[in-house]
């Protein structure tokens, strides 16, 4: 049995004065902004989660890690990405491939990827040629393209015997 899932999530920039770090697929990224958001904010790992939660006929990271719930205050999403990951295994899916999209002027992830990749994949408990990792612009168009934000897109095959 294959499942496809997608996700997306948006998280706008806080202000520079902040001093938020920006953290994109579990790495902390070089950026005068981090992203505004009840856990780390990782949009990229969020709309990954989503995607394999949606697979799964489980629901969305919002029903569960909810932003009400003080104990995902400030919450590292990679951890959360092992929760979602150990629900899944135990209910019998493993992942067979990620692709993730990131949306967005500024950072340029090309830098950054293979780590991303590395961060990522064993988490997943996939090799690295099953995790994408890519991004693009909107061409300066809507709130990415102004730079108020960043959103990010995620697409999942799940498999099970």
């Amino acid at each position: 049995m294959i499942r496809v899932g997608q996700g997306f999530d948006v998280h706008r920039f806080a202000t520079p004065e902040n001093g938020r770090p920006l953290t994109l697929m579990g790495l902390a990224i070089p950026h005068d902004r981090g992203l505004v958001g009840h856990s780390d904010a990782d949009v990229m790992v969020h709309a990954l989660m989503d995607a394999l939660l949606g697979a799964a006929g489980m629901g969305d990271i919002g029903q569960h890690f909810p932003d009400t719930d003080m104990a995902y205050r400030g919450a590292d999403s990679c951890l959360l990405l092992e929760q979602v990951m150990a629900n899944l295994r135990g209910q019998g899916w493993r992942v067979g491939n990620a692709d993730v999209l990131l949306i967005g002027e500024r950072p340029k992830i090309g830098p950054h990827r293979e780590a991303m990749r590395a961060r990522i994949a064993p988490l997943l408990g996939v090799a690295l040629e099953a995790l994408n990792i890519k991004a693009t612009t909107t061409e300066k168009l809507g709130f990415t393209g102004r730079g108020e934000g960043l959103a990010a897109q995620a697409v999942v095959l799940l498999e099970r015997d």
